[in-house]
């Protein structure tokens, strides 16, 4: 159990170590801390931030410049020697999800444009942040233009905007602190390995350790200021430790030998690029002057290689954080303590092994069924969504949304001021300021909502693995994309939700792999299970479309009337004007075409399961032109 010094106790100490390196060393380029909800996660990042030693900053200088060393291009500046000054407590800044590009970075003044017609530039979180902490909760719901800004920002020290007739450049120096629940969907791999370290946490399973949580909660509830005093001393003497390990990192000393032991480890870990080597060699740096310590030791090297390494060992989008203790161990010598019961490094989800996914699989004949496995994905063709939507930014279906390709102006109260149109429309009125917004056309995300058929049928001819194949490459692609993904499953007698719409394909892939296939072929309740499954969805998020992809034969073989049924319950699908796609399981020499009839009365694009892989659509394409 590690023991904070503002009185918190936190399962993991890597935690409260990630947090306190980078106040130390800011240029290891900030935390990503994953957790499950309730973790505290939040609760610990404001308090570490309260914890962290003032600033001094220059009177009036909107940028916090400092008075010992002002940056020479602020734009309040410039600063003479001994200019003004005052101290104040370190800011955190928090960066909400829906933030626009121009409150990041600041943008043109629209007020003092329009009233005195001067070009002054308004600073934005960037600017606020310097010298601070940047919070950004549930970072992986973050567009991923804007986590890119706040990475090369965090990484170069520095904020460039050129807008609007704006030419500005300042510091932006700041330890960037991103938190985020995987199950919510994780970061592209790209994204993942721009952040310095990474720290999972979970709650902790020792019933003294929970009970000592929940009495310190209540004890702050019922007595604030007094359990703030009870902790001040040890707050006031870790806040002295990061001061005093601040000044003491220019003078640790990284050895060649120490230099050879971070290269070796980061080519054992076989992470790409050179990013991870140098993490590795400012936490190294870090952990040293932390620890009062001048020259990296291996220990130093072994605590940031822990930190920094692991989530840059994921080789695919699907694949799990793997264990890092016994590589380390390995090759650094062995010698360390072994590591606590509540220690989780790879912070993964095991597939439960074939016999229990078989014993937990739903209604049928488990005598009969079978669990195929995907073989690996391919690039899969892009479905999307009929017609222009409203949803928020992404990357698959064509929408008017926040991010793209401004094709005119309105009015309203909400968006983007169009400053052009702005300008225009009030210079010709006596009415006052008449702001318009953009209009951008874009890509938007959706609910891609698979119902996949797992009946007898599809077990047959090995259909189910490419079936799986061809599943696992649309969740692939809807990774990529960005876009939430659900689960529905028929075989037997009914239909099953796999999973709820969610934003991680990651549990979307192991649910995959945990599908028996075996029973009949009940298409009308999969159809109905779809349907209801996108009716919910849509009430709780009424922006986001939906795309649903039916993966079957269309040979419906459960219940009286199986097949009219099934062509029923597809023109209600229809009628609520859902876009499908189906995509047609049905191989040999001899077909039926039912999945043919099932995607007219749909209104959905037709795909033979073969044509789901975009590079064999292609050779198909070039072998008919020929």
């Amino acid at each position: 159990m590690h023991v904070y010094p503002f009185g918190a106790v936190v399962g993991s100490d890597d935690l409260a170590l990630a947090l306190t390196l980078c106040a130390v060393s800011p240029t290891i380029g900030g935390v990503l801390v994953r957790g499950e909800k309730g973790t505290a996660k939040s609760t610990t990042v404001r308090a570490h931030a309260a914890l962290l030693p003032p600033v001094t900053v220059v009177d009036g200088c909107r940028f916090s410049c400092d008075p010992d060393a002002p940056d020479p291009s602020c734009p309040d500046g410039p600063h003479p020697p001994g200019a003004a000054s005052h101290v104040r407590p370190v800011r955190l800044v928090e960066l909400p999800v829906g933030a626009a590009e121009d409150r990041v970075t600041g943008a043109l003044h629209l007020g003092k444009a329009l009233a005195d017609r001067t070009a002054e530039y308004e600073p934005g979180l960037l600017a606020l942040a310097h010298r601070g902490v940047l919070y950004v909760d549930e970072v992986n719901l973050l567009h991923d233009h804007l986590v890119d800004l706040l990475l090369d920002a965090a990484a170069m020290g520095r904020s460039t905007v050129e807008r609007d007739g704006v030419s500005v450049e300042h510091a932006s120096r700041f330890v960037l602190v991103g938190t985020m629940n995987p199950e919510e969907g994780e970061l592209r791999p790209q994204l993942l390995d721009r952040f310095g370290l990474a720290v999972d946490v979970t709650a902790p399973r020792d019933p003294h350790m929970r009970a000592e949580i929940v009495r310190r909660r209540m004890a702050f509830d019922a007595d604030p200021a007094g359990f703030t005093a009870r902790w001040a001393d040890r707050d006031a003497e870790w806040s002295r430790r990061v001061a005093s390990a601040r000044e003491l990192v220019p003078q640790v000393a990284l050895s060649d030998d120490a230099l050879v032991s971070i290269a070796e480890v980061c080519a054992a870990f076989d992470v790409d690029g050179m990013r991870a080597d140098l993490v590795t060699a400012r936490t190294a740096i870090a952990h040293a002057a932390w620890h009062d310590r001048l020259e990296v030791t291996r220990e130093d090297i072994a605590a940031a290689a822990r930190l920094a390494l692991p989530h840059r060992r994921r080789r695919n989008p699907f694949d799990a954080p793997t264990s890092s203790d016994d590589l380390l161990d390995e090759l650094l010598g062995g010698d360390d303590p072994d590591p606590g019961p509540d220690d989780d490094p790879g912070g993964g989800e095991s597939a439960p092994d074939d016999s229990a996914a078989e014993t937990s699989s739903g209604s049928g004949d488990r005598s009969s069924t079978s669990l195929a496995s995907a073989t690996d994905p391919f690039r899969a063709r892009v479905f999307s969504a009929d017609r222009v939507g409203r949803g928020a930014a992404g990357r698959r279906s064509r929408a008017v949304t926040t991010i793209g390709r401004t094709v005119g102006s309105r009015r309203g109260d909400t968006g983007p001021v169009h400053l052009p149109a702005t300008i225009r429309a009030s210079a010709f009125t006596d009415r006052g300021l008449q702001v318009r917004r953009k209009i951008i056309e874009g890509r938007e995300t959706n609910l891609v909502l698979l119902c996949v058929d797992a009946s007898g049928s599809m077990a047959a001819r090995n259909r189910m693995v490419q079936v799986k194949t061809a599943v696992l490459s649309l969740l692939l692609d809807a990774y990529r994309r960005r876009d939430t993904v659900g689960l529905v499953t028929f075989r037997g007698t009914g239909a099953t939700v796999a999973l709820p719409p969610t934003n991680s394909v990651d549990v979307a892939a192991a649910r995959l792999r945990e599908l028996p296939a075996g029973g009949r072929t009940p298409l009308a309740e999969g159809l109905i299970e779809a349907a209801t499954t996108l009716r919910r969805h849509s009430l709780r998020d009424p922006r986001r479309r939906a795309l649903l992809v039916v993966v079957t034969d269309g040979r419906a073989t459960a219940g009286p009337d199986a097949v009219q049924r099934s062509l029923d319950a597809a023109d209600v699908i229809a009628a609520q004007g859902i876009s499908s796609v189906v995509v047609d399981s049905e191989t040999g020499r001899f077909r039926m075409g039912l999945a043919a009839r099932l995607a007219e009365r749909l209104g959905a694009e037709y795909v033979p399961v073969g044509e789901v892989d975009a590079d064999a659509l292609t050779g198909i394409v070039r072998e008919r032109a020929a």
